[in-house]
């Protein structure tokens, strides 16, 4: 059996799609050693964004124009921080509607030209709740999911705070079904 690392990514973008939109921020925590974590918040590819999205962000693109780093530097960089964590085992990205950041990821390794460690695949959490709990697609909103999953780390759109609270929902459901020791 191949050793898995589920590693849960989140990110806060300044639209709904990559390449027309930017990725603004990403933040990473490796399941079950929530200390193990990366973070960074990257300077924008265009000036494009969407009213809605940049006030989920709570900061003007202007601040990521200036305090933002290159996208290229930063997405070399969470590959390699990936493979550190990862050691000899599989990384598995892990999302909490992990259909908009794989997406974004994605596309920032493809266009920056980073093998992604993650290979073309990630594992959604809502849709693994579902799975294990057989609900309806609108059950598996975070603030619908049983108290024993959510976890007293608010969601606070901030990429690495909420990656590490997705880490946490993530693997309570994963001892549950007894993927996770």
């Amino acid at each position: 059996m191949t050793n898995e690392i589920f590693i849960s990514v989140d990110i806060e973008a300044s639209g709904p799609v990559p390449g027309t939109y930017s990725m603004l921020a990403i933040g990473a925590s490796v399941v079950g050693s929530p200390d193990q974590r990366f973070f960074a918040e990257l300077r924008p590819i265009n000036n494009a964004s969407v009213a809605a999205a940049m006030a989920v962000v709570g900061k003007p693109l202007e601040r990521f124009r200036q305090a933002g780093r290159e996208p290229v530097d930063v997405i070399s960089e969470f590959a390699a921080w990936v493979r550190k964590v990862s050691g000899t085992g599989k990384p598995v990205f892990v999302g909490f509607n992990a259909a908009f950041d794989w997406a974004f990821v994605s596309w920032y390794f493809d266009t920056f030209q980073t093998e992604n460690p993650f290979g073309v695949a990630a594992l959604d959490i809502k849709s693994f709740y579902m799975g294990m709990s057989g609900c309806a697609w609108e059950q598996t909103r975070s603030s619908r999911l049983p108290t024993k999953y959510r976890g007293e780390v608010p969601h606070t759109h901030n990429a690495l705070s909420d990656a590490v609270e997705q880490a946490g929902i993530f693997e309570r459901m994963a001892r549950d079904v007894g993927i996770i020791k």
